[in-house]
């Protein structure tokens, strides 16, 4: 069994998209939510156009280092601009377009069938994942069902389903930090977008909907791509995966520890890890071993060449991992400087889109000339190969750069409880 299949190429992925009714079906769905949530921002930022201009070049700003750090999860085969484009949009506007008017119809739900104290602590934990969660895996299953080739593995379900949450936490972000600024009552005022932006996004923002849709979509990755399974099997696999989701979110958003550890800033962080870490982790875990088998899949296809001008046996084996790529980028610029490391990535790149287009028996020579060129370039500044350090040479580097950002994150997010509190 292998980890991945084959994905179409770009040309073909067009041309397969707009011959499906599936595609214009969610391309309708695409139209009629960004209708909806532009005349929503229209009328926010009419009343407050200072704070939701703040609100959207923040958060904006926010999703760039979200977005590439998504992306680099599957480093070894990246996937289309217009597939990942196509996943943040539902996020952003059909999953969004739905779940506002569908939470708080649930949320009454909630109070009527239960009690309006219920719902004042439990609604948020109950009504809202349920309708939010649902409605982004929808658009995960969306992505695989219009281009089915392009998810060929659980990391790639892994891939759309944190871009769905990444568009949803986005747009969902904005509206919280405009409603922050009606209930304030002080007018156009910016100080209110910058709580909310340091709450929400900053310090929330890394285990919230961009972690719970990932999981969901590792379970949409697993139903589709596991094929030899049985299906009860892979639908509970799914199933188990959207519980997953559903119940990080339900604890995220439940009133639990609210009160029992105090108002102080060691109380919030202790809140926020308590909550946050355990599906972090989760979801650490299930990238890493999708990572390891497509990176076995796609290193196998390279190992066949036996050509060492394409990849060194020591190549190999730094290609399949992440950090050991990083190291060898690390380890190129302390040997030959910032040219050679730039030569080493283009050179990891090179190597990894010829491993893909080998898989699918697609034209690969443009790859093979990109590796020659970086190659060639190495060999002039006296670095020949890709290679990570020896495990003794650089690893006081590691360890220093380690501490140091390790340290720089607890300043920052200190500084960010400390704003809060302030506030």
């Amino acid at each position: 069994m292998t980890a991945v299949r084959p994905a179409p190429t770009g040309g073909t992925l067009r041309a397969g998209l707009l011959r499906q009714p599936a595609f214009w079906v969610v391309a309708a769905l695409l139209a009629a939510g960004m209708i909806r949530i532009t005349a929503i921002g229209v009328h926010l930022g009419t009343e407050y156009p200072r704070a939701m201009l703040t609100a959207t070049v923040l958060f904006a700003l926010l999703a760039v280092p979200f977005w590439w750090f998504v992306v680099e999860l599957d480093f070894l085969e990246r996937e289309p601009a217009a597939l990942l484009t196509m996943a943040f949009g539902w996020g952003a506007f059909v999953a969004t377009s739905v779940s506002l008017p569908g939470g708080a119809a649930l949320d009454d739900l909630v109070a009527k069938l239960g009690s309006p104290t219920l719902a004042a602590d439990w609604g948020a934990a109950l009504a809202s994942p349920t309708v939010e969660e649902i409605a982004k895996a929808a658009g995960i299953a969306a992505i695989a069902l219009v281009a089915r080739g392009h998810v060929n593995s659980v990391l790639d379900g892994v891939v759309y389903g944190a871009m769905v949450g990444l568009g949803f936490q986005i747009v969902e972000d904005i509206v919280y930090a405009l409603g922050a600024v009606a209930l304030a009552g002080q007018g156009d005022e910016a100080q209110p977008v910058i709580a909310t932006f340091l709450l929400r996004g900053f310090l929330a923002g890394v285990w919230s909907h961009t972690l719970f849709s990932a999981l969901a979509g590792a379970g949409i990755g697993f139903l589709v791509v596991h094929r030899e399974r049985r299906w009860r099997e892979r639908i509970g696999v799914a199933a188990l995966a959207m519980l997953g989701a559903w119940g990080s979110h339900m604890l995220w958003n439940s009133p639990l520890l609210r009160d029992g550890l105090g108002n102080g800033l060691l109380a919030l962080l202790a809140v926020l890890v308590f909550k946050g870490l355990p599906p972090l982790l989760l979801i650490l875990y299930l990238v890493r071993r999708a990572h390891d088998r497509e990176a076995d899949y796609y290193v196998g296809q390279l190992s066949t060449l036996h050509d060492r001008e394409v990849i060194t046996d020591r190549e190999l084996a730094v290609l399949r991992s992440g950090s050991r790529r990083a190291a060898a980028r690390w380890y190129a610029d302390e040997r030959a400087g910032h040219r050679a490391r730039r030569a080493v990535r283009r050179l990891q790149r090179a190597q990894a889109g010829l491993a893909v287009e080998i898989s699918r028996s697609g034209p690969a020579e443009r790859h093979r000339d990109e590796i020659r060129q970086q190659r060639s370039v190495l060999i002039r500044l006296g670095h020949p190969e890709a290679i990570d350090p020896p495990t003794a040479s650089g690893t006081w580097r590691r360890r220093a750069w380690a501490v140091i950002s390790t340290v720089v994150a607890v300043a920052v997010v200190w500084v960010a409880l400390s704003a809060l509190g302030g506030s």
